[in-house]
């Protein structure tokens, strides 16, 4: 079943590097103590008009005030998605000095005197690999900036979503893009670490997948009632050892578009990006959450990119779905890990009823 448009189509390799001149990369730390990373979403060296919508009740964010339309910065140059609460916010350091040091940024002296525009967002990972104080820095940051590239976005257990669950179950990183019948190209990140969940407790029912592309989820087979009971079981017994609480949640993400938008549009887009949130969390923007979305505008379509009323319309309403899509391929791209905390199961390892034909989740898709 699928609730999309029927002349939407995917991006060439449905992530968000379908999005001429983005460019994505991971840093991933496991083992030793270690569950979290950095994830950076890079614009073009030119830079991308920005906007932000941030909705969740415990956010852990940087620049956002940047990007309000009042304000004078129209461009962003990267943005960074972190695991470590507010200390990974720190990742971005890293992003700004390799920027810096590629003279790209807002002017403000001569000639390579440049300051870096790097809006982040956080989510809430801290001890989930067994020790509270491995947590991203600016290294890692910087890790994450060399290996960025225009390929297929890794997903599932990389980068942000490293150490990410999601109502009891392993969450990561999705991504989705789409293709409009104008030929404007929309895309969305998503690193899924949410106090909500997004299946259905009654059924097992991935939210998200009513809402693919035309054959872009496996067919699920129903959840058996032993798989449903079990998982039910683990969520309410989980809480305590794999930290769940007060701000200890989190879902962030980027969108981007080839269009040519204004920073209100921006803002607007990454507000319709919630909705597509909410259709594949529950419950969503909580205040133990710090729901944040970001938006980016490359501009790549040029002067006949920039969407009257109508195409406006067709884009926000595609870059919700695409935001619904993207968090449904991180459930089911994430895997099982099994850090000190405690074990925390994927989807495919908590309803392998659900899953006759095994997905293959090694991240590297």
């Amino acid at each position: 079943m699928t609730a999309s448009h029927p002349a939407h189509r995917p991006g060439r390799t449905n992530t968000l590097t379908d999005v001429d001149g983005i460019r994505v990369g991971h840093a991933t730390r496991i083992g030793d103590g270690w569950l979290t990373g950095t994830t950076v979403v890079l614009a073009p060296a030119a830079g991308a008009v920005a906007g932000v919508d941030v909705r969740g009740g415990g956010p852990g964010t940087r620049e956002t005030d940047a990007l309000d339309p009042r304000n004078m910065v129209e461009r962003v140059h990267a943005v960074v998605l972190s695991g470590g609460s507010a200390f990974g916010l720190a990742a971005a350091d890293g992003v700004m000095s390799r920027l810096s040091s590629a003279g790209i940024g807002f002017p403000v002296g001569g000639p390579g005197e440049v300051v870096p525009i790097v809006p982040a967002a956080v989510i809430f990972d801290l001890g989930r690999g067994g020790d509270f104080g491995k947590r991203p820095d600016a290294a890692m940051g910087n890790d994450a900036f060399v290996v960025a590239n225009d390929g297929p976005v890794q997903q599932g257990c990389v980068g942000a979503g490293t150490g990410a669950r999601a109502g009891g179950f392993k969450g990561g990183v999705g991504s989705a893009s789409v293709v409009l019948p104008d030929g404007t190209t929309v895309g969305a990140l998503v690193v899924v670490n949410a106090v909500g969940s997004t299946v259905d407790p009654v059924t097992g029912e991935l939210y998200a997948a009513r809402f693919g592309l035309p054959g872009e989820f496996p067919s699920l087979g129903r959840v058996s009632e032993h798989d449903l009971a079990e998982a039910r079981s683990r969520a309410a017994t989980a809480g305590a050892a794999l930290g769940l609480g007060p701000g200890l949640a989190t879902t962030i993400g980027v969108i981007a578009t080839d269009a040519t938008l204004t920073k209100a549009q921006c803002a607007k887009v990454s507000g319709i990006g919630h909705d597509g949130m909410a259709r594949a969390i529950r419950p969503v923007h909580t205040m133990f959450d710090g729901d944040t979305l970001f938006t980016l505008a490359t501009g790549a379509r040029g002067a006949g990119g920039a969407p009257d009323p109508m195409a406006f319309h067709a884009l926000l309403d595609a870059a919700g779905d695409c935001v619904t899509r993207a968090i449904g391929h991180a459930m089911l791209s994430a895997r099982t890990v099994a850090p000190p905390t405690g074990e925390i199961r994927s989807l495919q390892d908590a309803f392998p009823s659900a899953f006759p034909v095994r997905r293959p989740v090694t991240g590297d898709r």
